[in-house]
């Protein structure tokens, strides 16, 4: 088939069955993969992947084709009841074989489910293989009667709708396996008996129809969120009927067609094509006119409350309504009624095309090309409003007050002043296009009261409403935008020529995905405005606005005060109450309504809204809850209240209501003050509305530290308990919103509340709500409760004490101790003891039972409870009993068992049981012990246990003087042991004293030192040479925050122990003890007795005073220091830090002398002696003659070593020179205070030897043994060239001048250290 659904060709198949085909549905084949990855590219945007599918654009030419064979398989079935399958290749098989004809048959695709419904109305289902094979899944019968024609529809592939005749629509959901009907409702204009004949369901708008045997079609629009109900019984809650349309005869067809707005119904005689309107409605001058039918209206005029129908014989497509008239008009033709009265006359009709009309007092404005025409109401022109091309074709209108606003389809804008005999031009045209550049066309314009503002709608490219709404200023020629869909910040945006933008912040992000539907200005107040605004899902342009019936909640009215001061403030907002169907406008102080078809207004007490007629509602501004219909002095102070209000000028805010009287007003200003959170307003609110117990309550809660706690309790004092509510909620106040709870009789709500946020209230939140329910009188509810609150153990008996056997079987059943001991006692009080034991033994109350045995004269087996329990009361009772009866030893038992020792030892004491009352006193409390104490010291035999009691006591002096007194030394020991710093002094003296008698010393000084009698124990030390360890040292330090010496003192008493340790060698603690009294002289010279090089050098690094620094080189030059780099470097850094720079050359010196005789090394020796001379030069000379000699010499010994140094440099290259330097050297006469003569000597014999003039080096060689011992004559010349000088000069060699062994030979393998480049230059 072609695009216009022409056949081309022959027959792809063609089969014979010889039977009549009776249903025929195509199964679909799954897409193909280049099918699936085309369609993948277009929704990602892939242009020509777009126009591949879209067959209507220019040049592409047909649709997209798939394979021939793609879409050829089938189910068909016959008269007989069976079905068949045709596959893509045009074979058939037979695949079901019914048992009656098949009335429906559907291809569920999703689930490849075939389901059948044949005429006995039984339904299968069946799973259908990609082969065409049939499986049945199952198999039911549906209720209805058969013989009727049959119409089954399935709704979103789980529903199977069916109709057959009968008053009802069946519905049986597959998903749910559930079944369920629609009826009829009379109260709709449907008569008795009316029958369902055909069902048709649209999808898109989610609208099922029915035709019916009266010629009725019935519309019902599926609810959201119906898919997921449950419950079979809620049918009439998953479908709301929407209206009814009537036509004549009997309807047996019903059909959506392909558009949403058009339904086909077929009655028999005639086809009829149905179009759906939008409901007409208008709202001018407190007359409100709403669409009921096509040709039926109600009119509804608030002022006086009445209502009235209206019926036409056109079909209207607009209406306008005021005080005096209603006109309507649908194109081609005007009728205009009048107001006589309680009824409505026709007051003209004239034929006319003008698509819009408008109305002001007693003119009819209507439109042609480029021109507005006013008429009277009977149709006569009486002047002509003139727009020029440019401006374009009028085709909005608005009235407003006295001024009219006209939109122009090329987006031009003019407003006219209607207020005297004739139009004038208020404003002149503007250019929409001009001052909102890229924005579409107008498609909404409203204008306000005094005509200095317009607000319009405008239409993005592709024809929906923009986010956008367009403020127009007439005095600024401004215009200012406010987009709801703007990110933060971006709200508002004000556009003129050359001027930037400002911007505000979008109050509610909420809102974000909404955009306007409708909008009004008040038509007395200029700066109040409104709008509804709308999902952006759910928009149609306003020529075709739909019913909205579901998800109202979306649906926000929006008011605002558009001012030049302040610009847009939102004055309020909420969402459109489900009961409401549309805005039909603003009226200081009412908003007007539509209602839905056949709902009653829901909440309207707690609104308060107040319910006109069935089909027009409205509800008070948020600013006039509860003032009913004000006078207009009041209207205005509240308007002007509510705008300062939302500007923020709280002084203007009070200054427009100070006057007025009205209770009503200040109680609606303070329910304001708990959604603006101002409570100081709200004190002043409860004052005038004399609401003493509101503004205590008020005063009261200023100690909460959360601001929404303390607006909570005003919301709560008017009444505002669901405002109340939220605001603890907010906050997080939950113990408050328990209580809240509680005291508005919520109690599931506290005890939820409770268990999930207040724990800490649970068991009062139980037992508050026990309390409640036991005065109700509901005893088994509260019994659960004050159980869960833990009090049952005291309340229940309370409770249930009028009803005993209820009484005795909670008890039984609880299994509780304390309600056992508590029905005990009763039972006791009631001479009932054979059963009041059974519920002591059950309680394991063991006194009471011992109490009861005992009283019963039983006192064996009170006894044996007793030693079986242990129970102390049981046995102290007992214990009472056989002292009673004169049983000394069983008396003495229990008491003990009780631990009640002092009446155990009295028993003793009075019998002379004295081993008992050891053991006894032992056992008790330190009085008794003292007590006991005493006892044995009076008898005087036993003075070893009294001296133990008193110990034992803490009464130690007595203990002592005991002691003393029978020279007990063993216990003295043991009380000494317990001895402390908080004893008493006198008694640690005298105990020290009775220590030094007996030769115990240590054990003197340690008491003597908690005494804190230092002196003592050191001079104690001293007599006895007791050494003092580490630990006594320590005990002999008194801390510096002491209050028991003086610094001074203290100090004298440190030095005193630091002699008393250098004395017995202890020179770490003399070192640590002189530190500790501030002496650093005496604790380094401790510090260098004990030879501790690491520490010394420790402490003259902390110390850092001149002394210590030279105490501590003297030290370090008196080790073996050559062999340690780091004594070297210490012994400089200490003489240079304690200026000691005549001690330094010294060591320098030192030093060099050390190089030349160790090392030979004269180099080295003479940078020493150079830094020698540094320091002596530096030095501060105590004799400046001596001064100059030493400096003098130490330059005569640099300048010849110098000379020698210089020798040994340029001998390899002079050796004349060289030799010529040595010779010279020699004739010095110091010469040997710098050189060795054993260096230059040996020098010259060497030079000489290699040079093969023997005899010369023999010469030299004598000389070497006059001045050098032969023994040292080796240090200087190699043996070697000791024989070669001998054998040359021809000399035999002496023995002794050939050493056995070279005491020279590790010279070179030393490991050199530059002394003199280490340290700073001083």
């Amino acid at each position: 088939m072609d695009h216009r659904g022409r056949v081309q060709g022959p027959a792809l198949v063609k089969q014979e069955y010889g039977k009549c085909l009776w249903h025929c549905v195509f199964r679909p084949p799954p897409p193909s993969k280049d099918f699936v990855q085309l369609a993948k590219a277009a929704v990602s945007g892939d242009e020509k992947a777009l126009d591949m599918f879209n067959w209507k654009k220019a040049g592409i030419g047909l649709p997209l084709k798939t394979e021939i064979q793609e879409g050829l398989s089938f189910f068909i079935t016959l008269t007989g009841g069976s079905v068949h399958y045709v596959n893509e290749k045009g074979r058939s098989r037979q695949v079901l074989s019914m048992d009656s004809l098949v009335r429906k048959l559907l291809l569920l695709e999703e689930r490849d489910v075939l389901l059948v419904i044949t005429e006995t109305l039984q339904l299968s289902l069946h799973a259908v293989s990609p082969e065409g094979e049939a499986e049945e899944l199952m198999k039911v019968k549906l209720s209805g009667k058969t013989g009727h024609s049959a119409d089954m529809i399935l709704v979103d592939h789980s529903l199977v709708v069916t109709a057959l005749g009968e008053t009802v629509i069946r519905f049986w959901d597959l998903d749910q396996d559930e079944n369920y009907v629609l009826s009829l409702d009379m109260q709709f204009g449907f008569e008795g008996g009316e029958c369902i004949n055909c069902v048709s369901y649209c999808s898109a708008k989610g609208i099922l129809a029915a035709g019916t045997s009266k010629g009725r079609v019935a519309m019902w629009k599926k609810a959201a969120g119906s898919h997921q109900s449950t419950w079979t019984s809620e049918g009439k809650e998953k479908w709301k009927f929407q209206a009814s349309t009537e036509l004549e005869g009997n309807v047996t067809q019903i059909k959506w067609g392909s558009r949403k707005n058009l339904l086909a119904v077929n009655n028999i005689s005639s086809v009829v094509i149905l179009s759906e309107q939008a409901m007409l409605a208008h709202f001018h001058q407190q007359v409100a006119v709403v669409q009921v039918s096509p040709n039926l209206f109600n009119v509804m005029i608030f002022s006086t409350g009445t209502t009235h129908s209206l019926r036409l014989d056109m079909n209207a497509s607009g209406v306008f309504a005021t005080q005096d008239a209603i006109v309507f008009w649908n194109g081609k033709q005007v009728a205009v009624f009048e107001s006589s009265g309680d009824t409505f006359r026709s007051a003209g009709s004239f034929l006319c095309d003008s698509p819009v009309l408008s109305v002001h007092g007693e003119n009819l404005y209507t439109v042609e090309p480029y021109r507005i025409q006013v008429r009277t109401w009977q149709g006569t022109i009486k002047q002509l409003l003139v727009f020029s091309e440019a401006e374009g074709n009028p085709c909005l209108l608005d009235v407003c007050g006295n001024f009219l606003a006209v939109g122009t389809d090329l987006s031009h804008l003019k407003i006219f002043d209607l207020s005297r005999r004739e139009a004038k031009v208020h404003c002149n045209s503007k250019s929409l296009s001009k001052l909102l550049p890229g924005h579409g066309a107008i498609l909404s314009v409203k204008c306000n009261a005094n005509g200095s503002k317009v607000s319009i709608l405008v239409s993005r490219a592709d024809g929906n409403i923009d986010s956008k709404i367009c403020f127009y200023d007439v005095e600024t020629d401004q215009v200012t935008l406010f987009d709801f869909k703007a990110e933060q910040g971006d709200g508002r945006e004000n556009l003129s020529a050359g001027q930037g933008i400002g911007k505000f912040v979008v109050e509610y992000p909420d809102l974000h995905s909404h955009i306007p539907a409708c909008h009004f200005w008040d038509p007395s107040e200029p700066r109040l405005f409104v709008c509804e605004v709308i999902p952006e899902t759910g928009l149609q342009p306003p020529d075709q606005k739909k019913n909205q019936t579901e998800g109202t909640m979306d649906v926000w009215i929006i008011s605002f005060f558009s001012t030049e001061e302040h610009g847009l403030l939102l004055q309020d907002s909420f969402a459109l109450p489900s009961s409401y169907q549309v805005l039909l406008g603003i009226e200081v102080p009412h908003y007007y309504f539509a209602k839905k078809l056949g709902e009653a207004e829901k909440g309207a007490s707690e609104s308060g809204s107040g319910t006109v007629s069935q089909m027009a509602a409205r509800r008070p501004m948020r600013d006039f809850i509860g003032l009913g219909d004000c006078d207009k002095t009041t209207q205005d102070a509240m308007l002007n209240f509510s705008y300062y209000l939302t500007a923020g000028d709280m002084d203007e805010a009070f200054k427009s209501i100070k006057l007025i009287k009205s209770e009503a007003v200040w109680e609606n200003m303070a329910r304001m003050c708990v959604k603006t959170q101002r409570l100081d307003v709200a004190k002043i609110c409860l004052g005038h509305m004399g609401h003493a117990r509101g503004a205590k309550a008020l005063r009261e809660a200023e100690q909460e530290p959360e601001q929404n706690a303390r607006v909570a309790v005003l919301a709560i004092q008017l009444g505002m308990l669901e405002d109340a509510e939220q605001l603890y909620k907010d906050c997080k106040r939950y113990d408050l919103l328990n209580k809240f709870y509680q005291a508005s009789n919520q109690w599931q709500k506290a005890i939820e509340t409770a268990e999930a946020h207040d724990r800490v209230h649970l068991r009062t939140t139980h037992y508050n709500y026990a309390k409640h329910l036991e005065a109700t009188g509901q005893q088994s509810l509260a019994l659960t409760h004050y159980e869960k609150s833990d009090t049952h153990r005291f309340e229940v008996p309370r409770m249930l004490s009028e009803d005993l056997q209820a009484l005795e079987n909670y008890i039984k059943k609880r299994k509780d101790k304390s309600l056992w001991k508590w029905w005990a006692q009763y039972l006791e009080s009631q001479s009932d003891m054979e059963s009041a034991l059974k519920y002591y033994a059950l309680a394991q109350d063991y006194f009471s039972l011992v109490r009861v045995h005992c009283f019963q004269g039983n006192i064996e087996k009170a006894a044996e409870i007793a030693n079986e329990t242990g129970n102390g009361a049981a046995s102290y009772h007992l214990a009472r009993q056989y002292e009673s009866q004169e049983d000394i030893k069983q008396a003495v038992h229990f008491y003990s068992r009780a631990q009640a020792f002092n009446n155990a030892i009295r028993l003793c004491k009075a019998n002379n049981l004295n081993d008992q009352l050891m053991n006894l006193a032992l056992l008790s409390s330190p009085e008794d012990m003292i007590e006991a104490a005493c006892y044995y010291e009076e008898k005087g035999d036993q003075m070893a246990r009294a001296v133990m009691l008193y110990h034992k006591a803490g009464h130690f002096s007595k203990a002592l003087e005991l002691a003393f007194a029978t020279q007990q030394f063993g216990a003295l020991q043991l009380i000494a042991e317990d001895l402390d710093e908080k004893s008493d002094p006198a008694l640690l003296a005298h105990c020290s004293g009775f220590f030094i008698e007996h030769a115990e010393y240590e054990k003197a000084v340690e008491l003597l030192l908690t005494a804190k009698k230092y002196h003592e124990a050191l001079r104690l030390c001293l007599e006895q040479n007791l050494t003092i360890t580490e630990e006594l040292a320590e005990k002999m330090t008194v801390s510096k925050e002491s209050q028991d010496l003086s610094e001074e003192s203290r100090r004298e008493l440190l030095e005193q122990i630091a002699d008393c340790c250098m004395r017995q060698g202890n020179y770490h603690i003399a070192t640590k003890k002189y530190t500790q009294a501030g002496n650093k002289l005496k604790a380094m010279r401790a510090l260098l007795k004990s030879g501790d090089t690491e520490k010394i050098i420790f402490f003259a690094g902390v110390s850092r005073q001149r002394e210590i620094y030279i105490m501590a080189a003297n030290y370090l030059q008196s080790l073996d220091w050559c062999k340690d780099a780091k004594i070297i470097a210490n012994i400089i850094s200490f003489y240079t830090k304690g200026g000691a720079l005549d001690l330094l050359a010294g060591f320098y010196d030192a030093c060099a002398q050390v190089e030349i005789d160790e090392y030979q090394n004269y180099e080295k020796a003479h940078r020493a002696l150079t830094e020698a001379y540094k320091c002596l030069s530096k030095a501060k000379a105590r004799s400046p003659v001596e001064q100059e000699s030493k400096l003098g010499h130490l330059q005569n010994r640099i300048s010849l070593m110098k000379r020698f140094i210089h020798a040994q440099r340029v001998y390899p290259e002079d050796t004349e020179e060289a030799v010529r330097q040595c010779e010279l050297l020699l004739a010095e006469q110091d010469f040997d205070n710098a050189i060795r003569h054993g260096d230059v000597l040996g020098f010259l014999v060497q030079h000489y030897a290699q040079v093969e003039e023997f005899h010369t080096a023999y010469r030299y060689l004598e000389e070497m043994q006059k001045r050098i011992p032969a023994l040292n004559l080796s240090y200087y010349v190699s043996p070697q060239t000791m024989e070669a000088v001998h054998r040359g000069a021809g000399v035999p060699m002496n023995r002794a001048l050939a050493p056995a062994h070279s005491g020279h030979g590790s010279m070179d393998n030393r490991e050199e250290e530059e002394v003199a480049d280490e340290v700073e230059d001083p």
